[in-house]
């Protein structure tokens, strides 16, 4: 394979076995597992799903829905507040797959129930910490309320409750991820308890990839939504959701100057390739990607002695020691392990496995097409 310009490679066995080791802790917990697939956005990649019994997945737009309706998929949670001005999306979705929608407050519910032509489930979005959107658990009057506007429409069918715990992410050990996963469960459970009475089959559902990796028994719900856990990244290493090894993908750059006073390489790569997200070091200083070497079976372990340090538009730039320096030349390609895969795959709209298939990317698809 010939690459001239900033191209995600993806190492097809490595994802495989990522979502086959979450396959089998969810059966394992008796659970369903949800994908959450806007971390790929890939038809293709999405097939990869399928050969391990995957049904229902999980989607964060109705355009993302639209288009993994289009490749076969029937069974998908919209895990995003429904926008009400999509009603003709929602609309259209709904009259050919089992489509399902958040709410987090009771103007959507009646906004829904005054314009949809066709049934779809409804879950309420509850904040159990994280503080981003979603309703308190304690909120009771709150869901009361939502709950009996529900009720009263024939087109919206109550699921139960979801839970995003993005805080994981910021968290410092494994232990803190463990606490926040209990509490999380535990006020779904209470939330199960007071409601199953008026909803006998109300389901709980929970999705982020460092609880869905870190913790072992995943009982007490009905199913999980991770994400990220496909491809894995430079933060969920740095959590302890996977090592190195589980990280599935990885940018080749092209470089393009060097600069041995400084000590520094210049790669054709920058944040519209990489977004900034970045990590912060013990130093003080922060990282925007590891640099590894390709070694004829995938990639190696990040290679001591470099580091990229800085990000412009096209441009990145990579700290390199005396002896790393001199092995790279102009027109060489160095690879780098990305801090957030998400935010780089949808940059980069494709792949290209190591196999030398190239796979997309909704981002890179027509709008045209995904209307099909």
């Amino acid at each position: 394979m010939r690459i001239t310009t900033p191209t995600l490679l993806l190492d097809r066995e490595k994802c495989l076995h990522n979502i086959g080791r979450m396959v089998e802790k969810a059966k394992k917990s008796n659970i369903r597992l949800r994908p959450h697939f806007k971390t790929h956005q890939s038809a293709q990649v999405g097939e990869w799903f399928r050969s391990f019994g995957v049904e229902a997945i999980t989607v964060s737009s109705l355009r993302m829905a639209r288009y993994f309706a289009n490749h076969g998929w029937n069974d998908i949670m919209v895990a995003f507040p429904a926008n009400i001005l999509e009603i003709e999306s929602i609309n259209e979705l709904a009259a050919r797959i089992q489509l399902h929608l958040l709410a987090v407050n009771p103007e959507t519910v009646e906004l829904l129930a005054g314009s949809l032509k066709h049934s779809v489930g409804i879950w309420l979005k509850i904040d159990a910490g994280y503080r981003r959107t979603g309703i308190l658990p304690n909120d009771h009057a709150e869901l009361d309320k939502i709950l009996n506007k529900i009720k009263q429409s024939d087109k919206l069918h109550f699921q139960g409750f979801v839970v995003h715990d993005g805080h994981t992410y910021k968290q410092p050990d494994t232990e803190a991820i463990h606490t926040i996963h209990k509490t999380s469960v535990y006020l779904l459970q209470l939330l199960r308890e007071r409601y199953k009475s008026q909803f006998p089959a109300l389901q709980l559902s929970v999705g982020d990839t460092p609880s869905c990796s870190i913790v072992n028994d995943l009982s007490g719900v009905d199913e999980i939504r991770p994400g990220n856990f496909v491809f894995y990244d430079l933060t969920q290493q740095r959590i302890g959701s996977c090592t190195f090894d589980d990280i599935a993908v990885c940018m080749a750059c092209p470089v393009v100057a060097k600069h041995a006073d400084r000590g520094e390489i210049v790669l054709y790569g920058g944040s519209v390739h990489f977004s900034k997200d970045n990590l912060p070091q013990q130093n003080s200083t922060v990282i925007y990607g590891l640099m590894v070497e390709l070694n004829g079976k995938g990639w190696t372990a990040p290679v001591e002695g470099l580091a990229l340090v800085s990000l412009s538009q096209e441009h990145s730039v990579v700290k390199a020691s005396p002896e790393q320096f001199d092995k790279y030349h102009i027109g060489d390609l160095m690879f780098v392990l990305p801090v957030h895969s998400c935010l780089t795959a949808d940059l980069m709209k494709g792949y290209l496995t190591l196999e030398g298939e190239r796979l997309e990317h909704l981002s890179g698809v027509p709008q045209q097409e995904v209307l099909l």
